[in-house]
């Protein structure tokens, strides 16, 4: 059975919660007939890797979903591109606070995702759910956990990764006036038409 690993970060900078893993852990196990694998990771640059790298020489999926918070966006937003850029005023889970500094000194300047961003927008509108794609994944742990897993595709060439962002709940902007929010169950159900988007494209 074909394999899915998707995953979401847990709340950072003060927050008492974090969107991506809260849907995440929503969605079903199986999706048009494939195999649904949950994790979350930490929203630190060096125990993110670590986690990612262990979960995927465990399961050894076909497709690889990572999914992150990005506040201050209206709707999902499939990540066309990762860069070798940390650089973020704010500091990981881990008091790691990164200045301009290459995630790979030795890797490419960018990866492009494997996955279709173009058909898993269209299938989210379809869903009735606002998206586009996104040619910017920031400087913080959601670019580089992108751009980690595409490093880790050449010990797993089969695999196919990606990233989606998505906004914050509701209850995020209570004390951000003005600021885009997006439903639970209306993320959920766009990441679900997302990946059903790219299993399809790959049938």
């Amino acid at each position: 059975m074909t394999k899915v690993l998707v995953t979401g970060f847990n709340p950072f900078n003060h927050e008492k919660i974090n969107p991506a893993i809260e849907a995440v852990k929503l969605l079903p196990d199986e999706i048009a007939g494939c195999e649904i694998v949950k994790l979350q990771l930490p929203t630190s640059y060096l125990e993110s890797e670590k986690k990612l790298k262990t979960a995927v020489e465990k399961e050894d999926p076909d497709f690889l979903l990572n999914v992150g918070q990005a506040g201050g966006r209206a709707c999902l937003t499939p990540e066309l591109v990762a860069i070798n850029y940390d650089d973020c005023p704010i500091a990981d889970n881990s008091g790691d606070k990164r200045e301009g500094q290459a995630i790979d000194p030795e890797g490419p300047a960018a990866y492009f995702t494997q996955l279709p961003v173009k058909d898993m927008v269209k299938a989210i509108k379809e869903a009735g759910i606002p998206a586009e794609v996104s040619t910017t994944a920031g400087c913080f742990v959601c670019n580089h956990v992108m751009y980690y897993a595409q490093s880790l595709r050449k010990e797993h060439p089969g695999m196919q990764a990606g990233f989606v962002h998505i906004p914050f709940l509701p209850e995020q902007v209570v004390k951000r006036p003005n600021t885009p929010s997006m439903p639970l169950d209306t993320a959920v159900a766009g990441l679900k038409a997302a990946i059903r988007a790219f299993l399809l494209k790959a049938d």
